[in-house]
């Protein structure tokens, strides 16, 4: 059932208009936790996908909340791995479950978290409605991350409010000729690099608990496996250790870095 928030959220406070009505489905008391914001673009690398994920399971591990916008791409990556602690702003009317490829995710959503709107129903996305969309999510986190952007992505423009708002930006370090926009924001001194989870999650002041359980996967890379072995036997766990920096493949054998 679509409701109108009855409370004053203060974070809102630093947009240009408070909004007149903001529409919701689902837990509105998600809005009273802390809340981190995570956008970028429709079409991540796979690198990209693997770091939002992890970004966002690691934060909501804390019970923090991850803002995004509900769009394809790195918005559904930042929603899908917070669940439950999740709020998705709409850039149209909450009758209306768009982008229609986000669907399922969007009832998942409404069912288990928070979904927002400041449009009544009926109302269609335009362009000018995913710019006031952008502003919100920006305004409901306490900073804002922005994992992969190019020079002309509409995440620059929630950059733009993030420095308005006197917000940090945190974006993911990218190679040269990747993820431009990002890449720009850093250049410029507007952004700054998460070079170590950990340390940017201890930065925020969420406590870092001591994992006592040993890690299986890398128990096993103790013995030095083949690349073979490894994947057999863990499959894409091998990527992701490897985009981690917790393993290196040299020749065909795997060793712990």
């Amino acid at each position: 059932m679509i409701s109108t928030i009855d409370f004053h959220i203060k974070e809102l406070e630093s947009m240009k208009r408070y909004p007149q009505n903001i529409y919701f489905i689902g837990n509105a008391e998600l809005l009273n936790k802390r809340k981190i914001s995570i956008v970028g673009t429709r079409k991540p690398s796979q690198y990209t996908k693997l770091f939002t994920s992890e970004l966002a399971k690691r934060l909501s591990s804390f019970d923090a909340v991850i803002v995004s916008g509900g769009a394809m791409g790195v918005d559904a990556i930042a929603h899908q791995n917070s669940l439950p602690n999740t709020i998705a702003v709409m850039a149209n009317g909450l009758d209306i479950r768009y982008p229609a490829i986000n669907k399922n995710l969007i009832t998942d959503i409404e069912k288990n978290a928070l979904c927002l709107s400041t449009y009544e129903n009926n109302t269609n996305a335009k362009a000018y409605t995913f710019v006031q969309r952008n502003e919100l999510v920006v305004a409901l986190g306490e900073v804002l991350i922005i994992t992969q952007a190019d020079l002309l992505s509409g995440s620059l423009r929630s950059a733009e409010f993030a420095l308005k708002m006197g917000k940090k930006i945190f974006v993911l370090p990218h190679r040269i000729n990747e993820s431009d926009g990002t890449n720009q924001l850093v250049k410029m001194g507007f952004a700054s690099a998460i070079f170590d989870i950990d340390e940017f999650l201890t930065n925020l002041g969420f406590i870092q608990e001591v994992n006592i359980q040993n890690d299986e996967f890398l128990d096993f890379c103790k013995s030095n496996p083949t690349y073979e072995e490894a994947v057999n036997l863990y499959g894409s766990k091998v990527f992701e250790y490897e985009l981690l920096g917790n393993i290196t493949i040299n020749e065909g054998i795997v060793t712990i870095v």
